[in-house]
């Protein structure tokens, strides 16, 4: 809990710093957005990022990727790999050596391409709206943890329990800079994941699956279309039996705890479909990539197995001629119960900090699956501005909800770690 050098009581002195601080955080926002940090291309908006935190009075480490984290078995390839020398993490920890708990808070600097938005790194301010590309992700997130390392420094905060600020790279690909700190040793008794959550406390992840699909034909001309068998119709097939299999998913998932709000939080997408390479020619191969949604129920292996048997449900042709492969993303769904401490104390944190929230699941995955995963921590999403403005040709994000959520996290701070 809070030390006897700051309690709720101070609120209203921490609310008005915020707003004193509220250009600086902008200007920082803005400055982030400009770097075009997408896949492979993050190290200068990391170097940017530690001489800003540095420049606060703290110790910053930029840690390294090793390229043998690619055969971790939780690792997410690309389709074109990048070496990871010049693109690391970025970690600063502050306070511990008391009796507090230690706590991460994770978000991450890449963000996926602009398209046709070419404005998308060049931000603009419009009233209380910032509009940019990583806007909300997650370039909002970071700014919330400026404006948290700001506040610690003013109100000479150090917290008992060790508090680490991890600014990671890989998220949109699948989670590899946080897989990697993970598997260097970083730990802690919670997490928390900075991502646009409208400011609700996300406890729950459904996981994504993503597949590939091959399905062979046998090739013929056109004038003899009967003597052939076209891929591309035998994937359809397919398909139609994929769509089944979403609704027999999303039966079973009815009810899951944090999830009956969303009328539909499981999903089956046919994203990518490739097939032949004449008019005139049946085709005989058809390539089809998807992916799957599925809630805390099921697991990566539940839904891997579900796949690779449902072409057994076709006709004799599509069940020997069809290979499902799994060689990309693959997020696996988590749960962290809803009465658990770090969950109730985000929530008191939230409200501590005049928002109006609660507590509900998330149906987009992130990196906090790999904390409650693969480090075996309480973990949970909780962030500034709307996860539905994220990948978005506009992306924007509520100064305000910014600055509110740095509150929290410095409430969160003082009730987890304690300062001293």
């Amino acid at each position: 809990m809070w030390s006897c050098r700051m309690n709720v009581s101070d609120f209203p002195a921490i609310e008005e710093f915020a707003s004193e601080k509220r250009g600086e955080v902008i200007d920082l926002l803005k400055d982030l957005i400009r770097y075009r940090s997408v896949y492979g291309e993050e190290c200068k908006a990391q170097e940017f990022l530690a001489d800003r935190f540095g420049d606060l009075g703290y110790e910053v480490k930029m840690v390294p990727i090793p390229e043998k984290i690619r055969e971790d078995p939780e690792y997410t390839h690309s389709e074109s790999p990048i070496p990871y020398q010049g693109r690391p993490n970025l970690v600063l920890t502050h306070g511990g050596g008391g009796e507090g708990s230690g706590l991460i808070l994770n978000t991450h600097v890449d963000v996926v391409p602009v398209g046709s938005w070419n404005a998308g790194f060049r931000p603009e301010l419009d009233g209380d709206t910032l509009i940019g590309r990583g806007a909300v992700d997650c370039k909002g997130q970071i700014a919330s943890l400026y404006l948290l390392l700001l506040m610690l420094r003013e109100f000479d905060l150090e917290p008992s329990g060790p508090l680490t600020c991890q600014i990671v790279i890989e998220e949109e690909i699948g989670g590899n800079g946080t897989l990697s700190l993970l598997r260097e040793g970083y730990r802690a008794d919670g997490a928390v994941v900075l991502e646009g959550t409208d400011l609700t406390v996300c406890p729950a992840n459904r996981g994504a699956l993503w597949f590939t699909a091959r399905v062979r034909g046998r090739s013929i001309h056109m004038a003899r279309k009967f003597e052939g068998v076209s891929a591309l119709d035998k994937a359809m097939d397919l398909i139609g039996i994929l769509y089944d299999y979403e609704g027999e998913l999303a039966e079973k998932s009815q009810g899951q705890p944090l999830f009956s709000e969303y009328p539909h939080p499981v999903q089956v997408n046919i994203g990518v479909l490739k097939a032949g390479d004449w008019p005139a020619t049946v085709p005989d191969l058809c390539v089809m990539e998807g992916g799957v949604g599925f809630l805390p129920n099921r697991n990566l292996e539940d839904i891997r197995a579900d796949l690779i048997n449902l072409p057994s449900r076709g006709d004799s042709w599509l069940e020997e001629n069809t290979t499902i492969e799994f060689n990309r993303l693959h997020n696996d769904a988590y749960r962290t119960p809803a009465d658990h401490p770090l969950v109730t104390d985000m929530e008191k944190s939230a409200r501590w900090a005049g928002i109006d929230t609660r507590v509900r699941g998330m149906i987009a995955s992130c990196d906090a699956r790999l904390f409650n995963r693969v480090g075996g921590m309480p973990t949970l999403v909780f962030g500034a501005g709307d996860i539905d403005q994220a990948h978005s040709t506009g992306e924007s994000v509520e100064i305000q909800d910014i600055l509110n959520c740095s509150c929290a996290l410095l409430d969160l701070v003082g009730r987890w770690c304690g300062f001293r």
